[in-house]
């Protein structure tokens, strides 16, 4: 069941992008510096949904469970089990120790900031902190627009691209504008921190998407906000952690 939840992909390819633009945005020199080398002169942006492929290849099958954590509506995120082949909070600090780790090699740090970038953006979207039982919310039926559906889907991309036709620079745009107050408080705590956050708006999700839902226009203006909120703080705190990985006066 476990690894039959990735069914669909986080946040889709315009979720991801933005995330990985906003970070872009707030990388200090130093951090661009080892970036650009990392990643032969790409941006992070380049590789945003590269892990979505990769995870169907055989060389990554490896990392299929790591986009996800779930936790079942009877449990809480410190008392689930884990997931013996990973999830999406033990890759992102797993890659972490991987680049902050002197004796890594410049492949085993390309391959773990190419994972980072995906996963933190994954741990920002409610449904891939979901239910274990109901697959993240892919076996949760739905409409859209009189469409069948399921909870997962919509979350990946519907609810999204609905909300505001932008490319993902216009969405940097309109969305990064908090002072450096306000972005101190997004980035505060730690990667479990986060992913408590975002398990909270989960269970909101699932009492509020009842199975047989028909979503339309009321849906998606209630929605949107939050989904503005976690592609700003995936966006804020993929850009803190690298920053602290590769800028010693970060910070300071």
């Amino acid at each position: 069941m476990f690894c039959l939840s990735l069914v669909a992909f986080g946040w889709g390819q315009k979720g991801h992008d933005t995330v990985a633009f906003i970070a872009e945005n707030h990388l200090t020199d130093a951090t661009k510096a080892a970036l650009d080398s990392l990643l032969d002169g790409k941006s992070p942006v380049y590789w945003a949904n590269w892990l979505d492929n990769a995870s169907h290849t055989p060389e990554y099958a490896y990392t299929k469970t790591w986009h996800y954590k779930n936790v079942d509506a009877d449990r809480t995120y410190d008392d689930m089990p884990p997931n013996p082949a990973g999830d999406a909070i033990l890759a992102i600090k797993s890659q972490i120790e991987t680049l902050k780790n002197p004796a890594t090699n410049k492949a085993e740090a390309a391959l773990a900031l190419k994972i980072l970038i995906h996963v933190v953006g994954d741990m920002h979207q409610p449904m891939h902190m979901g239910h274990a039982t109901d697959l993240g919310g892919n076996r949760t039926k739905l409409k859209y627009f009189n469409r069948d559906k399921n909870l997962h889907s919509i979350w990946d991309t519907d609810l999204l691209e609905s909300s505001h036709r932008w490319s993902y620079t216009e969405w940097q745009q309109q969305l990064d504008r908090l002072d450096d107050a306000e972005e101190a408080i997004v980035v505060q705590g730690d990667v479990d921190d986060w992913g408590r956050e975002t398990i909270a708006i989960t269970r909101d999700v699932y009492n509020f998407f009842q199975p047989g839902l028909n979503v339309s226009y009321n849906q998606i203006a209630y929605w949107a906000p939050t989904i503005e909120q976690q592609l700003l703080r995936g966006g804020l705190r993929l850009a803190h952690l690298l920053n602290g990985i590769y800028d010693p006066s970060y910070g300071k």
